[in-house]
């Protein structure tokens, strides 16, 4: 049955939910389960909602960590043509065979990334995959050996993309070492930098800072521009924080790549297929990188999908990177059904996106413990610290928002030191939308000191 608005039947955790989490610590590795902010045991969804093992029933605005932009359980159109593929074929090595579902979705992947250039895919199980892969394509056709990425992205947690990833030193706590050869240089963020730059207010001055940075420091000092194989960049950083850089920091970044024989990649994995109002984030910034990776949402939640979209003369030749069932035919044609439903969408987000802006720009204006909200369509951060002159993080008031919200029925995620991100799925409508904000605000009214 559809529901309306958020029931919480039973504090959570209730006792169903309790148990479940004793035995899942009890036998699943731990990972970046949060018991006590997040103590919640799902059982099953429904368009924008989340029914617990309790009965409790939420409201999404994660949206499975941006994987089920088009909701739950399954997108009936998805739903309809992945039960068909199963009864035809699901996997068969695309890799070593040749099989007609990867190349339907290979042309919608092409026709959705910027650059008027000939482009090739390579399909993988993941982000961290894509990103590899992206490594290995820029290191083999460059004949490079450095990559610069950015302070506070996220590219994965497998050895390669965990060297180019900079959000949280647990990351990287006792993997030394990882892959060598990555410099990492601060990201345009116009609320928190190193040089204490309003962005807001002087965007250019920041993006000069961060280029003059890369382009005198880096290259004049750590390793020179003509063994830089790539950038590494998010166009909106997520885990760090659901950052947005100004609006022309990428031209300028390009202008820079270019001159040095850099290539661009573009890390798509959480912002990209509709999340931002367009297919990709980066089109928001008007450039067209060399290579750009997909993931999370490109499956649909029903199966794991990665992309590599890459400049067609960088492919490396036969045996230099393959995998197994990386775009198998089941998740082409999940794939393929999906960016078809999400291209529709662009104009609902897009029209979303204006009461987001308006509603926490009010939150902001009224709670002091806010003190920068940012995003685009529907991925918007809003980072909480103690201070709002000196921007101290207050991670204990972000936690506490996360369960304030979950215990009045909205399920929220954590990103950055002390941000919370709100990433509803692309289908809510505006009236769920106006539920969830309000559920929000009450939860920071609750928990603001």
């Amino acid at each position: 049955m559809p529901y309306e608005r958020p029931l919480i039947r039973v504090e959570p955790p209730g006792p169903k939910a309790r148990e479940l989490i004793r035995r899942h610590h009890e036998l699943i590795m731990t990972s970046t389960h949060d018991p006590e902010n997040l103590p919640l045991v799902i059982e099953r969804g429904e368009g924008v909602w989340l029914v617990d093992v309790d009965g409790n029933v939420y409201l999404d605005f994660t949206s499975a960590i941006a994987v089920n932009n088009l909701g739950y359980p399954t997108h009936p159109e998805v739903a309809r043509v992945a039960i068909e593929q199963l009864s035809v074929l699901a996997h068969a090595a695309g890799t070593d065979f040749y099989n007609p579902y990867q190349i339907p979705l290979a042309e919608v992947l092409i026709s959705i990334a910027p650059g008027d250039f000939g482009k090739k895919v390579f399909f993988s199980n993941s982000g961290t995959e894509a990103n590899e892969a992206a490594i290995k394509i820029a290191r083999y056709s460059t004949n490079r050996k450095y990559f610069v990425s950015f302070i506070g992205s996220f590219h994965g947690r497998t050895m390669g993309s965990l060297s180019l990833t900079a959000s949280k030193p647990v990351h990287k706590k006792r993997f030394y070492m990882t892959m060598p050869g990555v410099i990492h240089v601060p990201y345009p963020n116009p609320y928190r930098n190193p040089w204490g730059v309003d962005g807001y207010e002087h965007p250019d001055e920041l993006v000069s800072r961060v280029l003059d940075f890369i382009e005198y420091w880096v290259f004049e000092h750590q390793v020179p521009a003509d063994e830089v194989a790539a950038v590494f960049f998010e166009p909106i950083q997520g885990e760090g924080g659901y950052v947005v850089p100004p609006k022309t920091f990428f031209v300028e970044l390009k202008k820079l790549a270019d001159k040095h024989g850099i290539l661009l990649v573009d890390d798509e994995v959480q912002m990209g297929l509709g999340r931002t109002g367009r297919m990709l984030a980066v089109e928001h910034f008007g450039i067209a990188p060399d290579i750009v990776t997909l993931a999370k949402a490109l499956g649909a939640g029903v199966v794991p999908l990665g992309a590599t979209i890459f400049r067609k003369d960088l492919d490396p030749e036969p045996g230099a990177h393959s995998n197994t069932f990386g775009g198998h035919a089941l998740a082409a044609a999940v794939a393929a059904k999906n960016i078809e439903v999400i291209k529709s969408l662009l104009p609902h987000v897009s029209e979303l996106e204006k009461l987001f802006i308006e509603r926490l720009a009010e939150l902001k204006e009224r709670y002091r413990a806010v003190g920068d909200v940012r995003g685009l369509g529907l991925a918007w951060g809003v980072e909480f610290v103690k201070d709002g002159r000196t921007k101290e993080h207050d991670a204990k008031t972000r936690n506490r928002v996360l369960y304030e919200a979950l215990r009045r029925g909205l399920v929220l995620l954590g990103c950055g030191k002390s941000a919370v991100r709100l990433i509803p799925p692309l289908i809510i409508t505006e009236e769920q939308a106006k539920i969830g904000l309000d559920i929000f605000e009450e939860a920071v009214k609750a928990s603001h000191s």
